[in-house]
């Protein structure tokens, strides 16, 4: 099943950043995006996951052209089938780890995985206020407070960034789990091209031109 088509994206802010990029991704695929910071991989996510309108191009999600869509489609596209991880953690500060994860299940009708928490090293903390928590124990809140929503496509910008290295292949391998499990796909930004090689397909961005590497 085809859960993403982006055709012919180009965009400028005050120079032009890319031009007539073309990606596919299908169920249970990975795709890593990397590159050196400022040549347009985040820009490049925020288009492909309906945040940002490009100058030229059309992204397809799920079959469907979205900018084609109602407002009221969109908002029901992210709030349901789309999962966006940032490597700042943007969790509630004035609740516990928990209540995040509720407050995101709960706008998802779904319920939460304690199994997911456990493997993420999160069950026995995750009662604790947010700010009371590490900065990684933050971030794999927030990874979970994603996995929670059981979204069919994850954009991931740097999710590791906060982890050790041995935390962040466990991460690596619980969404690798998840794709095959839900059927969904992923798309990753990341500096760790370790990381990035794990995924079924890997692009880098330079000089305003996407090419494939893997």
């Amino acid at each position: 099943m085809n859960l993403l088509k982006a055709t012919s994206l180009s965009h400028t802010f005050d120079y032009p950043l890319f031009h007539n990029i073309a990606l596919e991704l299908d169920a249970q695929e990975s795709m890593a995006i990397i590159g050196v910071s400022g040549s347009g991989k985040s820009t490049l996510m925020h288009i492909l996951s309906s945040m940002l309108i490009p100058n030229e191009g059309s992204v397809e999600l799920f079959g469907r052209n979205i900018y084609d869509l109602s407002e009221k489609e969109l908002v029901q596209l992210r709030r349901y089938d789309l999962g966006l991880i940032y490597q700042s953690h943007y969790l509630f500060k004035g609740f516990s780890g928990y209540e995040n994860l509720e407050v995101a299940a709960l706008m998802a009708n779904q319920t939460i995985d304690n199994t997911l928490l456990v493997s993420l090293g999160i069950d026995t903390v995750c009662h604790q206020k947010v700010t009371e928590l590490s900065g990684g124990q933050q971030q794999r809140v927030s990874i979970a407070r994603v996995l929670s929503k059981k979204p069919r496509l994850i954009f991931a910008d740097e999710p590791t960034g906060n982890l050790d290295h041995t935390t962040a292949q466990e991460v690596m391998n619980i969404f690798f789990d998840y794709l095959k499990k839900q059927d969904a796909g992923m798309i990753l930004v990341t500096h760790d091209e370790a990381l990035a090689l794990q995924c079924d397909y890997v692009y880098q961005m330079h000089d305003g031109v996407l090419t494939k590497v893997k």
